[in-house]
């Protein structure tokens, strides 16, 4: 099938025009952006969703805090007999629960996430709601960290915490260019899980315009909490009809010439991609993970939201 994507305008950036920053040169209008996401996306998270986030991401089993002396009602189980034997007084562990987390944002930097046919491209809208992510998961002492895939990796960074790392990581999504242009979110999914060894949470962003995931996102959310986060553009879904058009795809960097006059091509086109999106849909339920579905035209807010509050209500009726 074919998938289209408008064409892209890279802006080129004069020597004048560049700032150093933390990962070399910086376009100034991408340290402007940056700026711009981090304002509007903190006082986000600081209003709307920090206390939805903590409810519902908590960290996993209990990890060891001390060994003190058996006090009535402890838990013989907790006994720890080599202390005890070396004291000849009875003593217990005491653990503690394991509040901090790991957060993965694996980001789909493949050719059609450089496209938008309105305010802003899907790479924009990616970066910030990883932005939004990434603050609320550091204003909960959380690590954050960043794996870039298009059909290889094209960057990982470790997950750290602090404000100057998310700043880092935005940087990233908007400034980053790929070697290559496919996808290969299987490959991303496996090597997340090599470099990732204990339980996070992973966002996945992307448009998922790939085939044969299903296996490795499975395996995945069996062993991490994945989270699919779905962009799209709403010409992906429907194109007017405004005559002939050239078109590039851009994974593979195919030219055609399309006339979208034609009322049965519009159709067509609607039809695959309503198609795509149920075949995406149904590899996310069958793999059990949450999806949440964005669109570049839309606030991203309602969709954020409603994800928390599902996620709450679920956990509600589980305990």
């Amino acid at each position: 099938m074919w998938r289209w994507y408008g064409p892209v305008a890279s802006p080129q950036s004069d020597g004048a025009n560049e700032l150093h920053g933390g990962l070399g040169l910086i376009p100034r209008e991408v340290l402007q952006k940056v700026r711009r996401i981090e304002i509007t996306t903190r006082s986000m998270v600081r209003d709307t969703f920090a206390g939805s986030y903590e409810s519902i991401f908590k960290g996993r089993g209990m990890e060891f805090d001390e060994v003190r002396e058996y006090q009535p009602g402890d838990d013989i189980r907790t006994i720890d007999w080599n202390v005890t034997a070396r004291t000849g007084w009875l003593h217990v562990k005491k653990y503690v629960e394991e509040r901090e987390l790991t957060v993965l944002i694996v980001f789909d930097a493949s050719g059609s996430f450089d496209f938008g046919t309105g305010t802003r491209l899907k790479r924009e809208l990616a970066a910030e709601v990883g932005a939004v992510l990434a603050f609320a998961a550091i204003r909960n002492n959380d690590k954050v960290g960043l794996l870039i895939f298009t059909d290889e990796i094209e960057t990982f960074i470790p997950p750290r915490k602090g404000r100057k790392h998310v700043l880092r990581i935005i940087r990233e999504i908007l400034h980053f260019r790929p070697r290559s242009r496919g996808t290969d979110l299987a490959f991303a999914l496996e090597h997340a899980m090599r470099v990732v060894k204990r339980h996070s949470v992973m966002f996945c962003i992307s448009d998922f315009r790939d085939a044969g995931y299903e296996k490795a996102l499975t395996v995945a959310n069996r062993k991490h909490d994945v989270v699919a986060v779905t962009i799209t553009d709403p010409k992906e879904i429907e194109i007017p009809p405004i005559g002939l058009l050239e078109v590039e795809d851009g994974e593979t960097g195919e030219r055609v010439i399309l006339d979208l006059s034609r009322r049965r091509f519009a159709e067509e086109f609607r039809e695959a991609a309503a198609d795509a999106s149920r075949v995406r849909d149904a590899a996310l339920a069958k793999a059990k993970v949450d999806e949440i579905n964005l669109r570049t035209d839309e606030d991203y807010t309602g969709p954020l939201v409603r994800f928390f509050q599902e996620r709450q209500r679920r956990q509600k009726w589980r305990y």
